[in-house]
Order: C-alpha cells, then structure tokens, then sequence
C-alpha cells in the first residue's frame, strides 16, 4: 500500500530556506562535445531521507538554496519519509519521469542499492550522499567520513565521562552507513579504552527525536544514575536531553552527537550538550550542486569526495552559532 501511495507522491518542495555557505559563481556552460538539454535546463531529482530528520531537513533546504545559483538545472526534492518502500519507488518514479541526474539520500543504502543501480542502467547518472552507497559502479558520492565524526567526540568522552560511569547509546537505523560507522567508531574509540563504563540502556532511535525522547524517559525510570547520553547524531541527543530537562538529578548529564546542527550548537552554548561534531549541511550542499554540474555538463565522469567533520564544543561553539545565525538558521 505505501508503495502504491508513494507512485502519487508529491513534490516536496521545502517551504524553508536557508543561505548556505558562501561560494565561487558556478561555470554551467557544456564543454565542447557534450550535449546539453533542448530547454537548457537538466533536470535533478533529490531524494530525501526524511523531512522528519532535523540535519535530512537542513540538507534538502540547503540543496534547494544552492541549486537556484546553477540556471542550467532544476531540483526537484522528494521526501522518503524514512521509508525503504516509499523512497525506492520516489527513485523509480524520477527514471520514469526521465530526470538526468538523482541524488539519493539513503534511508537503508543496501535496501535502495538496486535502485540506484536501475537508475544508472537507464542512463541517469546518480550521486548518493549522507550516507554514500560504495561500491555501485558508475555512481559518485558527496559524504563526510562517519569513523571520524564519531572519533572526535569519542577521544573527548574518553578524558570527560566519569570512572565508573552508567552511559545510554542510541543508534541510527541499522544498515545505514553512518549509523553502523558511528556506532563502530564509539565501540573502538571508547568503550575499548573504558571498561569501567557500563551501558545501561540501548536501542535503535532511526535517527528521530520522539524516539530518543521515549527510551530516555524509559531508562531515566529504570536507572537513576545516568552520566552520559551517546548519541549517533544531533536529533536522538536533543531529545534524550529533552527527557530530562528540570530534572535535577541529571543536571550533570553529557551528551555526545554528531550534526552541528543549529539546535545542538544552542544546547552546548547553554551547557546542556557536550559536543557534537559538525557534518555541514551547507559544505555538503555546495559539493552536492558543484558535482552535479560537473556531471551533467561532462566535465567529469565521476566524483567522490568527502567534507570535513570539526569537533564543536563550549570553547568554538560561537563562531558555529555564527554560521547557522548567516544561514538564518537562528534568528
């Protein structure tokens, strides 16, 4: 039936925009030789995770601003709704309806493989990003490096968390690379080097506030003593701390997450989050759009390419208050 639904899906065109990180003005002209489309414009398909998703949120509203810089393209953003069913029928949907380019934002990279892989049979080239398919061949990938997004934040947590110390991990949806890479990252980088740090909870939040809200509040239930929350992105850590909020005997609660996004930057300036490291929406948008043009016009055949991933806390946090409050972000 979501299949089905999914055929008659609207365009989601995001209602908020934001100005992303300033670039150079971008070159749309065809080299010689390459064939550019009848009306001049190509035509992108964006494929978002899910709207739901606070940084899926901010990356689809940066896609959208940058796209209006290149005036021989057009984007499109469809919301997969974190959904395998509805986001590979949404890819679907885009080769029937011939688009030139589509950028997949993978809810399960495994499970919307095969039709990225259709989509390039069909002559569509495709980009995957946040988090990257590897290994289709044909495709490019715009990411970041989730090992070390987590890492920074792990070495922290190593010299921070308490000895002793009872901790609750939330996870992304398995199969998803970021979430699986994180996950790996803290196992390595931390819990290795601390053994006398005990979990007390865990549990597979699929990257959505609500339900990082609900586990937290279970667990706050079940174990009295909770010094840290460790958190695969943003979004879970701010609703686990949402739990807790006004409830004094976590008032010394850490939280570890990994976005930058402009919510958590305000929880770390208020000194209710640890840190978080930054996956910039707007450094990911740029490269999106700039790859894209670059593979429409046939100035190269394939790009992969990764951002950086800075490590936000109390003594930076400012000048990444900054940047969301430039991109309007934060009023």
């Amino acid at each position: 039936m979501k299949k089905w639904l999914s055929m008659f899906f609207a365009v989601a065109l995001l209602a908020a925009s934001v100005t992303g990180c300033s670039s150079p003005a971008p070159t749309t002209e065809a080299p010689e030789g390459s064939e550019a489309p009848a009306d001049g414009k190509y035509k992108v398909a964006y494929v978002a995770r899910a709207q739901a998703d606070s940084f899926a949120a901010w990356l689809a509203n940066a896609v959208k601003e940058e796209s209006e810089k290149y005036d021989n393209m057009t984007v499109d953003i469809f919301d997969g709704q974190a959904s395998d069913d509805t986001e590979n029928s949404l890819i679907e949907n885009a080769i029937a309806n011939k688009y030139d380019l589509i950028i997949i934002q993978p809810n399960n990279g495994e499970a919307q493989r095969p039709y990225a892989e259709k989509a390039i049979a069909a002559g569509i080239k495709v980009i995957t990003t946040n988090a990257r398919i590897s290994g289709i061949e044909g495709a490019s990938s715009v990411d970041a490096d989730p090992y070390k997004q987590a890492q920074v934040n792990a070495e922290l947590a190593v010299e921070k968390i308490p000895q002793n110390a009872n901790v609750v991990i939330l996870k992304g949806p398995p199969g998803n690379f970021h979430a699986d890479e994180r996950y790996k990252s803290w196992q390595k980088e931390f819990f290795e080097k601390r053994p006398d740090v005990t979990i007390v909870g865990e549990e597979i939040a699929n990257w959505n506030k609500d339900e990082a809200m609900t586990y937290m509040e279970t667990w706050m239930q079940a174990s009295k003593k909770i010094d840290a929350i460790i958190s695969m992105n943003d979004n879970m850590a701010a609703g686990a701390l949402e739990a807790v909020k006004d409830k004094p005997e976590f008032a010394e609660i850490q939280a570890y997450g990994v976005d930058g996004t402009a919510e958590a930057c305000l929880l770390i300036k208020d000194g209710k989050m640890t840190s978080t490291s930054l996956q910039s929406a707007y450094d990911l948008a740029i490269a999106l759009m700039d790859t894209s043009n670059k593979l429409l016009t046939g100035e190269e055949t394939q790009i992969d390419m990764d951002i950086d991933c800075p490590l936000i806390t109390p003594d930076n946090v400012d000048q990444y208050i900054e940047m969301h409050k430039k991109a309007g972000a934060i009023n």
